[in-house]
């Protein structure tokens, strides 16, 4: 079982690390989208597995809007049987009338059991598929390489993963059933006018091509501002992200008001992207209604003129006004969706390009047991770099044996944890290869690499849940007397038993209800659990008390008698006891050997021990 944590890189992204609060790459404000039509075309390809349902949404929204649109035509008849019982003196036809009002009705509801069918079948449909889009995502998430998430920032990646999502669920579940029926009534009431005047058509349709000129050009025009919104929409969530996650810093070290500035720039610039976006997108709607407008006024004089020459009836006329303020509603209403749409679209093109980002490269599992493998691990000329220019790891040379406990010191920057990054394949070899038991672990899946290993991070991660579950996360199938073996192995036993629901104490955001202590114990005996071939300790101890740290000393002393372990320790004593000490600077190692060789070599590393002892210390 592969062994997961919080953050196990040294965040060292290409081109140096990130500002605090700066924004991340990829996010810079106004970026062109790309080509409309493809993103669209895209985002319709995944609803093609739905395409019966869409059909059926199609059929229903054809009847629903047949009824709706047959009924002006109806009503022109009723108001034209009326209108000649006045003007030839004869009695109203009560019976014609009567009769047309029970169509009416009938038409009516059948018109809404059809819109009901079709808003049902749609929200089966959209919800589908973005539960498909959504894992799609997250499946896109597993297999990233370390190196995007270190040169993205979490609010942005979230952003993607969550607020992007909503936006085109939303433009499906709305939009989509707008526009299909929207594009159905056109149709219909085209052919309804059609069918009363060709003549009054043809004045109708001097207001329509108007109506979709400035549909397409409002919306080409706003598209790039809804682009700059939902970017900037990431950047403040990976700020807000930033500073909460990390409030204690921020307050500790006095960034209250250079985090109140960061955000309030970052908040005017999404202010003014979504105000450009939604003001110029908002022109649609009363454009839409000067159009409507120039087009009743038409219709109407139109319409008189042909009355009184007897060329149409009366109520032909009221029905054709009808069909002309119906036709400006599904404009209308495909405008007032546009904002919806050019918002999903803006989204969809951040989500495809995370979709698109390069993967890790899929592996199959070498024909290998690594049960069988002991614990000898060999770094030859191993070469490695970030950025590929400089270099942080050149031409290393390690042989350790199976169950020496290694140690890894140096000053900051120096390639220690990157060893480790190596070690676990978090990051690819530029040159050289690191074995184990004389097989290259380039040759092993990551899974198979990465089962051989457990750590022990100075950054405790711990998820929400029970402590006996976040124990138990160390190796699958493990039992309760395994589980609680673990911990008093570790000793966290004693202090778990003396919380009030034990075992079963459910752990809050981060942990926050336990001390970090207390959070570094479980995690040792997490590791202690997971009975690993090869043992990784970062500085495992660091934010334990000293009596804790005896006796984490103690059990981690036992845990390591049988197995190879690699120690990165900043408190050199606590390394005393290693096998082999690794000294590095600049990527390279400058010095190994015990504790007692290298003080006896009075180099860099007797330098770093004096400088944390006494000189009567350093002498014992």
């Amino acid at each position: 079982m592969t062994k997961s944590f919080k953050k196990a890189s040294p965040m060292q992204s290409k081109g140096g690390p990130r500002p605090f609060g700066a924004p991340g790459p990829g996010m810079m404000p106004g970026e062109k989208p790309k080509e409309f039509k493809r993103t669209l075309a895209r985002l319709a390809s995944y609803l093609k597995p739905r395409k019966k349902q869409l059909i059926f949404v199609a059929i229903a929204a054809f009847f629903s809007t047949l009824f709706n649109v047959i009924s002006p035509k109806l009503l022109g008849d009723a108001t034209s049987s009326l209108f000649e019982s006045f003007t030839t003196g004869t009695g109203v036809d009560f019976s014609f009338i009567g009769n047309l009002l029970l169509v009416l009705v009938g038409l009516y509801s059948l018109s809404s059991l059809f819109a009901f069918l079709q808003q049902y079948i749609m929200a089966s449909v959209s919800q589908r598929t973005i539960a498909e889009m959504r894992k799609e995502v997250n499946e896109k998430l597993t297999r990233l390489p370390l190196n995007y998430f270190d040169e993205h920032s979490h609010g942005d990646v979230l952003s993607r993963a969550v607020n992007d999502i909503d936006n085109i669920n939303n433009a499906f579940q709305q939009g989509l059933t707008q526009i299909i029926t929207s594009v159905i009534t056109v149709f219909g009431i085209i052919v309804m006018m059609l069918v009363i005047s060709p003549l009054l058509t043809l004045v109708v349709f001097i207001t329509i091509p108007l109506s979709l000129i400035t549909v397409k050009y409002i919306a080409s025009f706003s598209q790039k501002h809804f682009i700059s919104q939902q970017e900037e929409l990431g950047q403040i969530n990976g700020h807000i992200e930033e500073m909460f996650t990390g409030h204690q810093v921020v307050k500790a070290f006095g960034y209250e008001e250079q985090s109140i500035k960061r955000f309030d720039e970052v908040n005017e610039r999404l202010y003014k992207a979504s105000w450009k976006a939604q003001f110029i997108s908002g022109i649609m709607m009363p454009m839409m209604m000067f159009i409507s407008n120039i087009g009743y006024v038409l219709v109407s004089i139109a319409g008189g003129l042909l009355v009184l020459n007897g060329s149409i009836r009366l109520g032909d006329v009221q029905a054709f006004i009808q069909y002309s303020q119906q036709i400006s509603h599904p404009m209308g209403q495909m405008a007032g969706i546009a904002n919806m749409i050019q918002t999903a679209l803006a989204s969809a093109e951040r989500i495809f390009k995370l979709l698109d980002e390069t993967e890790e490269k899929r592996e199959q599992p070498a024909q290998l047991d690594t049960e069988a493998l002991k614990g000898q691990v060999s770094f030859e000329k191993v070469s490695f770099s970030y950025d590929k220019q400089t270099p942080v790891i050149n031409e290393l040379n390690v042989e350790v044996q199976e169950g020496q406990t290694v140690a890894i010191v140096g000053p900051t920057g120096a390639g220690k944890t990157t060893i480790i990054n190596l070690l676990m394949r978090f990051y690819e070899l530029d040159r050289g290869s690191i074995k184990v038991d004389g097989v290259n672990i380039a040759t092993l899946s990551r899974e198979q690499v990465r089962s051989m290993f457990a750590m022990v991070l100075q950054d405790t991660w711990l998820f929400s849940g029970s402590i006996y579950d976040n124990i138990a996360y160390g190796r699958e199938g493990a039992t309760r007397q395994e589980v609680i073996a673990a911990a008093k192995a570790a000793y966290a036993d004693d202090f778990i038993r003396t919380l009030p629901d034990g075992y079963e104490t459910m752990l809050g955001e981060d942990a926050s209800n336990i001390s970090q202590g207390q959070r570094q114990l479980l995690t040792i005996a997490r590791a202690i659990l997971s009975d690993p071939k090869i043992l990784i300790l970062d500085e495992a101890t660091s934010n334990v008390d000293t009596r804790t740290e005896m006796n984490i000393q103690k059990a981690m002393k036992e845990l390591m008698k049988v197995r190879t372990s690699f120690v990165i320790a900043h408190r050199l004593s606590t390394i005393k006891d290693a096998d082999l000490i690794l000294v590095m600077k600049q990527g390279d190692i400058i010095e190994k050997g015990t504790h007692q060789d290298l003080l006896k070599q009075d180099g860099f590393y007797a330098e770093l021990y004096n400088s944390q002892f006494s000189t009567n210390e350093a002498a014992s």
